[in-house]
């Protein structure tokens, strides 16, 4: 790491962090999880950022950054750019200091976070929308604040931003009664990573520090393979709060350094487990804050007797979300299919593929069929819904004897994303 880096995020700078944004910043607690700990036979505790005020952890960078700002960097306002729950924090920020902001979003920011942006910021904040990911928007802040003089507030690649995720690691440290094996963070641009990894790199340095993105947006992961931070050329934007094209060059240097693994989690596993959590502790997490969580599993054998935090990061999901969330679920989890079906044109032929070919407890919630023409066979798109994924492959074998089955749509991406 360059020294000048390494030198500039000192432990008492984090200190001097947690000062600055007290009695703003809720300090979170630290849950044991009983489910998750007796799944796993390890020691489970989700650091609850979820329940901050702005329901995410970004309000401890965004504040730490805005108060230490002079006058005259004040005096043209601050600018940043954000899908949501940075914005959200500098929001907050803006009303508190009674600071002008504008807040550059993505047009694909879910409604609910643009909601909660308005409504924390009240007039003390200007929305404008632009592109498609956060590195759309960022390009756009950093024109205007050229064109403005205006002082951009980065969303994790700034040394006063990242002092203030770091006050997460503090926490945990002083609520944690026993050794941490192993911690879990979501990383997109890197800032919590860079920040908290740091406290335990002085604080607990035997513990595992595992930093976990999304499969679809893998810029840490790419970037080490490569031996530079690497910029995408796609993205899969489902996990919006961690979904970026390049993660920072300052939070690169620390990730590489202090980060003792990586992992990808994919979008279907991370949906799996936003509906395990709501179902089973009635907590909402959104999808970047599901991630440290959906880590578990592929860690599973690596953690058994060992205690470990996950840092949920964020709990901003949109409610209109949950559909397309249960069905991600379910393809990963290998209980939804789509085929396009060939029916013979004659009577009879849905009730004896009904009959014949579906399993007492397949359920067929999507079903397409247009007769256009006389052709002996008429093509549909069905969609069936198993209870176990071991069905699938009778399933099939039926299909194939009875001679409905034309095509398996979930391997085609082509096709398979105008149904999802």
């Amino acid at each position: 790491m360059n020294e000048t880096i390494k030198n500039s995020l000192s432990l008492e700078k984090i200190y001097k962090a947690q000062q600055s944004i007290k009695g703003v910043v809720q300090t979170t607690p630290l849950a044991f999880m009983k489910n998750f700990s007796e799944y796993y036979s390890a020691n489970i505790y989700f650091k609850r950022e979820d329940i901050q005020v702005v329901r995410s952890y970004k309000i401890r960078g965004a504040y730490n950054k805005i108060q230490s700002l002079s006058k005259n960097e004040l005096a043209n306002g601050i600018v940043c750019a954000s899908a949501g729950n940075h914005a959200q924090g500098v929001a907050f920020a803006c009303k508190k200091l009674k600071v002008q902001g504008t807040i550059f979003m993505p047009v694909t920011t879910p409604h609910q976070k643009i909601e909660q942006v308005k409504m924390f910021g009240d007039e003390f904040v200007d929305i404008k929308f632009f592109g498609d990911s956060y590195d759309d928007s960022q390009k756009a802040a950093t024109d205007f604040c050229k064109e403005n003089n205006s002082t951009f507030v980065h969303p994790f690649d700034d040394i006063d931003v990242i002092a203030g995720q770091g006050t997460i690691g503090l926490e945990i440290l002083n609520d944690a009664d026993t050794q941490i094996d192993y911690l879990f963070m979501p990383v997109g641009g890197g800032g919590l990573a860079s920040g908290v990894g740091s406290v335990f790199k002085s604080l607990s340095p035997e513990t595992k520090l595992i930093g976990v993105e999304p499969k679809g947006a893998p810029s840490l992961t790419m970037s080490l393979k490569k031996g530079e931070n690497t910029t995408l050329d796609v993205i899969e934007k489902f996990v919006d709060g961690a979904a970026v094209k390049r993660m920072g060059e300052i939070t690169y240097q620390f990730c590489k350094k202090l980060l003792d693994e990586t992992d990808t989690v994919c979008e279907g596993l991370i949906c799996s487990t936003i509906l395990k959590v709501y179902n089973e502790n009635a907590l909402v997490v959104e999808p970047a804050g599901a991630l440290s969580i959906a880590a578990l599993e592929q860690f599973k054998n690596k953690i058994k007797g060992k205690t470990v935090v996950c840092v949920v990061s964020g709990g901003n999901n949109d409610i209109t979300r949950m559909e397309e969330m249960k069905e991600r679920a379910l393809l990963y989890k290998g209980l939804k299919h789509y085929f396009i079906i060939k029916f013979p044109q004659r009577a009879g032929a849905l009730k004896e593929f009904v009959v014949d070919v579906l399993g007492d407890n397949d359920d067929i919630t999507y079903f397409e069929y247009t007769k256009k023409n006389n052709r002996a066979e008429g093509p549909a798109v069905v969609g069936i819904e198993l209870t176990t994924k071991e069905d699938y492959k009778p399933l099939v074998c039926r299909m194939k004897e009875k001679g409905f089955l034309g095509e398996y749509l979930n391997d085609n991406p082509e096709l398979f994303q105008f149904l999802i």
